[in-house]
């Protein structure tokens, strides 16, 4: 039976409920239901960034640089708590549309033979946008990832592991497998999966994925995204975008450009190192935490989102099956826009629209209490029947 009770009870039985007093939420009476967007602030990030600033930049000055300058595989290294790659596999860099167009061409050099892009009609914009760039500025064709698609002479395909509008799980090893046999690759999209699931890059015969950091991994507005390349590839990796950071001798300035044999090859100019350490602190928190037990509360959310749903006769296109479904639940509603709109102006509920007609509700296990999520669609009941 779902009610306000049931919501404060399981928040007095969460075992994560202590980490939210370790972020900074100036008003606690806010329901925050977009952390699916932009995760909440880390008290640590405030306390490192004071500390970077104050006594690396202001004091060390230039001296910091002997530090900063592998920041990029240094953060990456803990991107392996999260999607369970190795040391070396993950740098953290840039934004997730450069390292998508990246990734294309990457995947395009493994494949020189081939001359099809594939990406769902429904794709997130920004994937869609890169792929169908680079089909135009390379001749080639964009073929809509469908059920029944034909990959046998497709090169790589651009999918999201999580949709960003239902929250539906897409079968990562199944497809993948499916993609391997007809000798296509599949670059991944983590960004909705990346600290809201378990995953596993190589348990999953994943091989090349990038993602964010802003979202459920708390890295602030703005934070870099990070690219994955399984270690079989590094020596492999071509892309068209030749960066000081890709030198094999980096100060050797004379030199033409002969690029590592590592990830460290997508690494193009100096990085930015307070998004860096932003990123780096919201990364260590959930690998602090543990994935299992960031999952785990994950499910619960939804879980108990669910039950609300059903009790107040909304309707979602979420999936019911809690292995299918990530951290957002999706209203359907001709209102959307207006909704959202009116949830945050008069009744202290911030949540997003996707067009044309979805309410989005994201459930970040670290900050969303079982009572944002009842209080959040009691309102948003209220608001729609009038």
């Amino acid at each position: 039976m779902s009610s306000r009770q049931e919501a404060e009870r399981l928040d007095r039985d969460d075992p994560l409920a202590s980490f939210r007093a370790e972020f900074v939420i100036p008003d606690n009476d806010l329901v925050y239901l977009d952390g699916n967007s932009l995760g909440r602030t880390p008290k640590a990030t405030v306390a490192r960034l004071k500390q970077v600033v104050e006594n690396e930049w202001a004091g060390n000055l230039i001296s910091s640089w002997d530090h900063w300058l592998d920041m990029p595989r240094v953060v990456g290294n803990r991107m392996g708590s999260i999607i369970g790659s190795l040391s070396g596999e993950v740098a953290v860099h840039d934004s997730t549309t450069l390292n998508l167009y990246q990734g294309v061409h990457i995947a395009l050099a493994l494949r020189p033979d081939r001359k099809v892009l594939a990406v769902a009609a429904d794709e997130f914009p920004t994937d869609r946008y890169v792929v169908e760039g680079i089909a135009h500025d390379l001749g080639l064709t964009v073929r809509p990832l469908e059920p029944d698609i034909d990959l046998h002479d497709v090169a790589v395909v651009v999918r999201s592991v999580i949709d960003y509008r239902t929250a539906e799980i897409c079968d990562v090893k199944a497809f993948t497998s499916l993609a391997t046999e007809a000798g296509a690759l599949v670059l991944w999209d983590l960004s909705h999966t990346a600290g809201a699931i378990e995953f596993d890059v190589h348990a999953l015969g994943v091989e090349l994925a990038v993602g964010c950091t802003y979202k459920f991994l708390n890295g602030g507005p703005g934070a870099p995204a990070w690219t994955y390349v399984s270690e079989n590839l590094h020596s492999q990796i071509q892309q068209p975008i030749k960066g000081w950071f890709a030198q094999k001798d980096q100060f050797d300035m004379e030199m033409p450009f002969a690029p590592h044999d590592d990830i460290r090859r997508v690494l193009l100019g100096t990085p930015h190192i307070l998004s860096l350490i932003a990123a780096e602190e919201g990364i260590a928190l959930s690998e602090r935490v543990g994935m299992k037990q960031i999952a785990a509360k994950g499910q619960a959310l939804t879980a108990f989102a669910m039950q609300v749903v059903d009790h107040f006769g909304l309707t979602t296109s979420t999936p019911r099956d809690p292995q299918r479904r990530g951290c957002h639940i999706a209203i359907s509603h001709p209102r959307a826009k207006e909704l959202v709109a009116d949830l945050a102006t008069h009744h202290k509920v911030l949540a997003d629209v996707r067009p044309p007609d979805i309410v989005r509700l994201g459930l970040s296990p670290l900050t969303t209490r079982f009572t944002d999520v009842w209080d959040g669609l009691q309102r948003l009941s209220h608001l729609i029947s009038g």
